[in-house]
């Protein structure tokens, strides 16, 4: 029998790229890299791993006239036997390769998964990013609410769910139905399963929410521009993955803000207003209590997706 070294190391890592999904998945992490909603494809990926690890098993031992018949047989000029079979000699451009490839299985497994904070809220653009968000959202067209007059977001009789964070997945009734809900709310609730949606709305229309009460949570962000006794209070949104993480938030006036630290973990009571940032007309949140939390379990943020029927 003749043990070949590469397809061993090949070997290891799909079992390696299988078991660091897996552990993703059994401690949590998952969702601080991916839309939960995404989940499954993951799982599937992980099973496809070990799959293949299985199947690559095969070629590790061989028998010894099994390798020597795989041999390109320069001489003959057997122009058929011009690929790699895991059996020639190791060279650069293999190991540049490898590399790349046990790259992230290195930092998977070292690494501890780390939350996007403000100094990437800093990268990716801040206020500048909440501002061009304030524009473009004036140029939308967003989807009209039912002209029901009920209190609470009921369909057919039941109580729309508010508090779907695994799913996110609602029909355009139900929609309209939570966007009802918050025109109708004295107070708004900024739970994080709806919170991009009702952002979305008071961001296109602030002067339809001037002077309600909000609550919410979110983590400290501030910079150069704001007043001392400002700060934003801010939450990742992710859409697919964290590489396509957006910032959202709200301008928060807070006389304590001076003290409070970048990243601190904040839930808040507050009224809703208007600011001008830049020449642009944002809402600002004056808070009225508020007190410092742990960073929640789940910190990011997921859309909604609306169910064409």
């Amino acid at each position: 029998m003749r043990f070949h070294f590469l397809q061993a190391v090949r070997a290891f890592i799909l079992l390696a790229f299988s078991v660091m999904l897996l552990k993703l998945h059994f401690t949590g992490e998952m969702t601080k890299f991916i839309n939960p909603k995404y989940e499954s494809l993951s799982q599937s990926a992980s099973v496809l791993f070990l799959i293949l690890f299985i199947i690559q098993t095969t070629r590790i031992w061989t028998a010894k006239e099994n390798s020597q018949h795989h041999h390109c047989h320069h001489d003959s000029h057997d122009h058929n036997c011009s690929h790699d079979h895991g059996v020639s000699p190791f060279n650069t451009k293999k190991l540049i390769a490898y590399v790349i490839i046990v790259f992230p299985l290195v930092t998977g497994f070292l690494l501890p998964a780390k939350v996007l904070d403000a100094s990437i809220a800093d990268k990716k653009g801040g206020l500048a990013v909440l501002t061009n968000q304030k524009s473009e959202k004036e140029k939308e067209e967003k989807p009209a609410p039912n002209n029901s007059q009920q209190e609470d977001p009921v369909i057919n009789g039941d109580l729309v769910d508010l508090s779907r964070i695994e799913e996110l997945v609602y029909t355009k009734d139900e929609y309209n139905q939570l966007i009802q809900h918050l025109l109708q709310s004295s107070t708004i609730k900024m739970n994080d399963d709806i919170f991009s949606t009702y952002y979305d709305e008071i961001q296109t229309d602030i002067e339809k929410f001037k002077g309600r009460e909000i609550e919410l949570k979110g983590f400290v962000y501030k910079e150069e521009g704001l007043e001392q006794d400002q700060l934003v209070l801010s939450r990742f949104l992710i859409t697919h993955c964290v590489a396509d993480a957006s910032i959202i938030g709200f301008i928060s006036e807070l006389p304590e803000a001076s003290s409070l630290k970048e990243n601190t973990w904040i839930e808040v009571k507050g009224v809703l207003d208007t600011t001008n940032f830049n020449g642009t007309e944002l809402p600002i949140i004056k808070i009225t209590t508020w007190k410092k939390i742990n960073e929640p379990k789940e910190p990011y943020l997921y859309p909604i997706s609306v169910k064409i029927l």
